[in-house]
């Protein structure tokens, strides 16, 4: 047999075990109940009524609609819902499911209280979405059996169940899915204080000793998102175990951040790079997205949806009918004085 085959396919094999292990990581840091979620206390309140009426009713809870940016706890409190229930969790996505007999074939197959997770479920298909309005209102689906004028539909009765669907973009809903969840949520960011309880629960999930210091360093990078606090828990972890003696110290922590290039208000290097481009190149604007996103070689879409919330939240940035547009503050972050009467004469 080639050796090299032999070769590519072990590392192919380390790779997948690397993914298999960062992913399962991950998981172990997910809270598993309602009491371990940190944050999104209004949420967690009305949710465990939700929850804890349906379970003395033994019956399926109301439909659950979980929305709000990335990375905020959605899928995680999809899972709690299953837990907290007792239940079986069905997990699928808005683009995984195509056509009406993907979702029938899903729906066919649950049992009585099984908790159907729908990630992105603004991008369901209109057929799909339309099969989903009966299934989650009168628990029935109509199957339809051939085709032509020969075509029969056949009703297929459904146990009860509970559909939780997350969105991150929630206005993209038709109001007719929208009305049929009996509870719905927003997620909020996260407060530095919050993040510094998430990364020192994860902390002691990792077996990482971590400094006070040095925690609160990674929750104040974190741009409010649990998500992005572990994630940087973890590089700060490896950082530790190679290049210091294992423990989380606030150098390790400064140094490791960056490294990764993560500075003091959580910006990344293609923050720093947006910022750059709309302050040295276009003295801070307006300017349009997609030159701002040419002149930082990425897509319009990128800029858009993964860049700009974060600095039109932090006052960095702000959008106008003209363009995009550089705060003074975005000015004095990366080090540029304005040019002229710089951004000022857009904001007297």
């Amino acid at each position: 047999m080639d050796e090299t085959w032999l070769e590519e396919d072990a590392e192919r094999l380390v790779a997948g075990d690397a993914d298999a292990i960062e992913r399962s990581t991950e998981a172990a840091l997910r809270p598993t109940n309602l009491d371990e979620f940190v944050g999104q206390e209004s949420v967690r309140a009305q949710l465990s009524l939700v929850l804890k009426a349906a379970a003395a009713r033994g019956a399926a809870a109301d439909h659950v609609l979980l929305s709000g940016p990335p990375g905020l706890g959605k899928t995680t409190l999809a899972m709690i819902v299953a837990g907290e229930l007792g239940a079986t969790l069905r997990v699928t996505s808005g683009p995984a499911i195509q056509h009406a007999g993907d979702l029938a074939a899903i729906l066919s197959s649950l049992e009585a209280g099984d908790v159907l997770f729908i990630d992105e479920i603004h991008r369901l298909a209109r057929p799909v979405e339309e099969m989903l309005y009966l299934a989650m209102e009168d628990f029935r689906v109509d199957v339809v059996v051939g085709k032509g004028p020969g075509a029969t539909s056949i009703p297929l009765t459904l146990p009860g169940f509970t559909v939780v669907g997350a969105t991150t973009r929630a206005g993209l809903l038709p109001a007719p899915l929208r009305d049929r969840f009996g509870f719905t949520a927003h997620l909020d960011f996260y407060s530095p204080e919050e993040l510094l309880r998430i990364v020192d629960r994860s902390a002691t999930k990792l077996d990482f000793v971590i400094a006070p210091d040095a925690a609160a360093e990674i929750a104040s990078r974190s741009r409010g998102t649990p998500r992005i606090a572990n994630r940087l828990l973890r590089r700060v972890r490896d950082y530790a175990q190679v290049h210091g003696d294992g423990d989380g110290s606030r150098a390790a922590a400064r140094a490791a951040l960056a490294m990764y290039e993560v500075d003091e208000r959580g910006l990344d290097r293609l923050d720093r790079a947006v910022l750059t481009a709309l302050c040295s190149r276009f003295a801070g604007g307006p300017v349009g997205l997609s030159t701002l996103a040419v002149a930082v070689g990425e897509e319009a879409e990128t800029v858009e949806s993964v860049v700009e919330p974060f600095l039109v939240r932090e006052g960095l940035v702000t959008r106008t009918a003209r363009g995009r547009v550089a705060t003074a503050e975005a000015f004095a972050h990366i080090g540029i004085a304005p040019k002229g009467d710089g951004p000022s004469r857009l904001f007297d």
